[in-house]
């Protein structure tokens, strides 16, 4: 499935309601897409131009821009190894050349059953816990070999479905706001004064 499905259009829908301008809720569409599909469809960011107003084009240059989004089929987990400095030096060369064996493809390729999509990544923000690897974003820490091909085992046979959606997923609470606790946006071109928090600050100083 490439465009979002009927129910999808829906949320996006609601989504697009909560902001003054339709276009500010070009990211929030983007992971949705990527949430039904696994990863970004050219159909997908279509679809998304057509119910914001913008171009396509407008929705892939900002899109692109985030790690986050794929443009590619991508695993049912994807797999990002840290091997900047910290995790270098703790071992994450071989832990990938590991990775790789284990899985049987090079980094930057998906299994032929396209459960597991892996790939070298950037620092992850915990150099004390090296060699670090995200799964869709889930962290783990001090990984070692064994504790690699304990996690694919894990994976492989749903042990850890409660814990590692499939990727794409954004999160596991969908947002949604009480009409009596709509703060009221205004829209960008009816603003006609300072902000109210302003207003309030020079009149208590």
């Amino acid at each position: 499935m490439s465009r979002l499905t009927d129910q999808n259009v829906a949320l996006a829908r609601e989504i697009i309601a909560r902001y003054p301008k339709q276009k500010s809720a070009l990211i929030p569409l983007v992971h949705l897409s990527q949430e039904q599909n696994g990863y970004v469809t050219d159909e997908a960011m279509r679809h998304v131009a057509e119910l914001i107003d913008v171009t396509p084009a407008e929705v892939y240059g900002t899109a692109s821009f985030y790690e986050m989004f794929r443009f590619e089929p991508t695993g049912k987990y994807l797999i990002n190894m840290c091997g900047t400095m910290s995790c270098a030096l703790m071992g994450a060369n071989d832990l990938m050349h590991h990775a790789e064996h284990r899985l049987g493809i090079k980094a930057g390729s998906t299994t032929p059953d396209g459960m597991f999509t892996l790939q070298h990544a950037e620092c992850q923000a915990a150099c004390t816990e090296a060699p670090t690897l995200q799964v869709n974003y889930r962290h783990r820490f001090r990984v070692t070999p064994d504790d690699f091909d304990q996690l694919i085992d894990d994976l492989a046979n749903g042990r850890l479905d409660g814990e590692v959606p499939p990727h794409g997923t954004l999160g596991r609470n969908r947002q949604t706001i009480p009409a009596d606790k709509v703060v009221g946006a205004v829209h960008p071109d009816d603003v006609d004064g300072a902000p109210a928090w302003i207003t309030i600050s020079e009149e208590s100083s």
